[in-house]
């Protein structure tokens, strides 16, 4: 077993004023040679957008880009016609192929919108745009995984597709509860991301936003010190 462990206070960070932004890999400004990806997870962006601003029309291509909302509810709109709020709750995936414009704003007032922007290189490159969001009941991540994205091949109940043998995982552990993960392949790997709480893996502790990368095992397991929410992201390493 190899593992990387990615503290929250040693992530980059931008502050644009509107926008606030923590960098777990290299992202626009921040390069870090160490942390270019792992695997074929190549951003994990933890952003919060203040009220009435956000992200201006901008192009995307072969990427696959999962946001995933933890407060607040974040606007959307692309060149494919999809105009929709992302709520908390919901999963929101789109594989930019052969190319899209799209934008996305906090509409509220008054609170600000924090979410997870995940990117994962594609295993194909120039296929057909594709835009889907879905609301994922959270009773049923209780002490067990809950498959939200999954490849296009290789779909799991209600999971959203992606152009990438990936897997999204959340689960939300009560204190003292623990919980396995085998991986699909043995190319893939396990990043797991503490939205909040504390759990220990590989006899490691990790906190609200740290995270840890684990690798070359089949097997990993996590207890919970504290309630827990944990977004984890299976990934092939080559």
């Amino acid at each position: 077993m190899k593992s990387i462990i990615h503290k929250a206070n040693t992530r980059g960070f931008a502050d644009h004023g509107w926008l606030k932004s923590y960098h777990t890999f290299s992202f626009a400004s921040y390069h870090n040679a160490e942390r270019n990806n792992f695997g074929m997870l190549r951003v994990l962006n933890d952003d919060i957008v203040a009220p009435k601003m956000g992200f201006g029309k901008h192009p995307h291509q072969n990427m696959e880009i999962i946001s995933i909302p933890i407060t607040g509810a974040l606007s959307h709109k692309d060149s494919m016609g999809n105009k929709r709020a992302i709520e908390v709750g919901e999963i929101q995936v789109m594989s930019a192929g052969t190319g899209l414009t799209h934008s996305e704003f906090n509409d509220s007032n008054t609170d600000s919108v924090n979410f997870l922007q995940l990117w994962i290189i594609p295993e194909t490159t120039g296929v057909k745009p594709y835009y889907n969001q879905r609301n994922f009941d959270t009773s049923k991540q209780k002490n067990s995984l809950q498959t939200v994205v999954a490849p296009i091949d290789k779909l799991e109940g209600k999971a959203l597709p992606i152009n990438q043998q990936a897997y999204i995982y959340r689960v939300d552990l009560e204190v003292k509860q623990s919980i396995d993960l085998t991986v699909k392949s043995a190319n893939n790997g396990f990043y797991i991301f503490v939205v909040s709480g504390e759990v220990v893996v590989d006899n490691k502790r990790l906190d609200s936003r740290d995270a840890i990368g684990i690798y070359d095992t089949a097997n990993v397991s996590i207890a919970a010190n504290k309630a827990s929410n944990l977004i984890i992201i299976e990934v092939p390493m080559q």
